[in-house]
């Protein structure tokens, strides 16, 4: 399989190249020059595979030309040691529960996938260290770090905006030692996301030391996260749904959206023959992509913090990859995506009326999910919303807005016994640049 630039401006590259590299000479996005469908018998049996099952016959739609098949099924299967399973919530809602993983986070999937493909190519040719650097606005670090931990050959930074994230998420970055280092930048998230791409267009630091990203815009991690949406097309035929008239699939996706690399796998997935009727992007009050929506031009703007910190993104990089998706047609992309946009006090909201009238507790990210889901689904039509973290990764906030005490799991509690670790640095790409030289 080979990969182009969104910008067009650069060569194509092979797996190994777009995963190692991340980002494209250009400045472009890695996008693959095609994308399988795959065959209709697939979908009339997915209903009686597990989720490792699946995936790994998505994963050879993606991988299957550049990765040897035993390889692959090993990074699959050793990827997805936990399940996502679907789960009611009310009437024709959903949660797809992405926050079973080792960092309860949905970026567990992309991150330990990424983690063991780019160690399978190093391992293949032996050229040494490779660090990873990750902006973060909240589960990304420590899905990617918790990934990486202990791969030998990897370093990884953080780079997270300092004060920006829930201190439960901190702590699951900040506290690891070994090959993971954490950089506090003095900014928000977009900065952090500007260091890291100014860092990959940087030569002379390139020829210095090996650079790669994790972030979604490497192509090891978001084209994972496709895995789940069939999965969740299985488990909900698994539990009795069937498409309204044997054909058209009246099944809605809600995605709550940050860096739009979660909702661009769906897209993916979609095009693969994933039989799904359309998508809601969900957006906190960082609305830039809402807004493109409704209006055909895309705004980037300063991001604003929230109760939903991890998608408070305001240039969000996948954007570039819906655009190549759909030919840049704003036509095509409002034909199977919708938006929804809610402020702090609409989540908090939310998430009472959630809990008082079903017992589910929803983290703030969920919340964007299933509030659009409630507002824009059709008397025909069923909804599933992806609950990307576990409601204890923000304790405080969830708490004091549902009036309960949400149970930290084991492996969350046991990530605040650490002793924080990290490197202050200003939003001044010259001093990332200096410190990154002296390695």
């Amino acid at each position: 399989m080979k990969y182009y630039s969104t910008n067009r401006q650069a060569p194509e590259a092979d797996l190994r190249k777009a995963v190692v590299k991340g980002l494209a000479e250009d400045r472009g996005l890695y996008m693959p020059e095609h994308i399988e469908r795959i065959e209709d018998s697939f979908y009339e049996n997915i209903d009686k595979m597990s989720l490792q099952e699946i995936a790994h016959r998505v994963a050879q739609a993606f991988f299957g030309e550049d990765v040897e098949p035993e390889a692959l099924r090993q990074i699959v299967y050793d990827t997805l040691s936990f399940d996502c399973p679907v789960a009611p919530v009310s009437d024709n809602i959903y949660t797809l529960e992405l926050f079973h993983g080792p960092t309860l986070a949905f970026k567990d999937v992309g991150a330990r996938f990424m983690a063991r493909l780019l160690q399978y190519f190093i391992r293949r040719e032996d050229k040494g260290e490779v660090n990873v650097l990750v902006a973060t606005s909240g589960d990304t670090g420590s899905a990617v770090a918790n990934g990486f931990l202990g791969v030998d050959g990897i370093h990884v930074y953080v780079l997270y905006p300092k004060g920006k994230v829930s201190p439960i998420q901190e702590c699951q970055f900040t506290t690891l030692g070994h090959n993971i280092t954490a950089l506090e930048i003095d900014g928000v998230f977009d900065d952090c996301q500007r260091l890291v791409k100014t860092a990959f267009m940087d030569q002379e630091l390139c020829s210095h030391i090996t650079l790669t990203s994790a972030n979604s815009i490497n192509v090891a991690r978001f084209l994972p996260q496709a895995f789940y949406y069939f999965n969740a097309y299985a488990r909900m035929k698994e539990q009795g749904w069937t498409r309204t008239d044997g054909h058209e699939s009246n099944l809605v996706m809600c995605v709550p959206s940050g860096n739009f690399g979660n909702i661009t796998a769906a897209l993916f997935g979609r095009r693969m023959g994933l039989p799904v009727k359309r998508f809601i992007a969900a957006n906190n009050a960082n609305d830039i992509f809402y807004q493109y929506l409704q209006t055909g031009e895309y705004h980037p703007k300063a991001s604003v913090q929230t109760l939903a910190n991890a998608m408070d993104v305001g240039d969000p990089s996948n954007f570039a990859r819906i655009l190549d998706l759909y030919g840049n047609s704003h036509a095509r992309i409002t034909a199977e995506i919708s938006g929804a946009t809610y402020n702090d006090q609409q989540i908090a909201d939310t998430m009472r009326r959630c809990y008082e009238s079903t017992g589910y507790v929803l983290d703030p990210h969920g919340a964007c999910g299933y509030q659009a889901l409630s507002d824009l689904l059709a008397a025909d039509e069923v909804g599933v919303f992806c609950e990307t973290a576990h409601p204890a990764k923000f304790k405080e906030k969830v708490d004091d807005i549902l009036g309960i005490d949400v149970a930290i799991p084991a492996r969350l509690a046991a990530f605040m016994q650490g002793q924080k670790q990290s490197v202050p640095l200003s939003s001044d790409y010259a001093e990332l640049r200096a410190y990154l030289m002296s390695k």
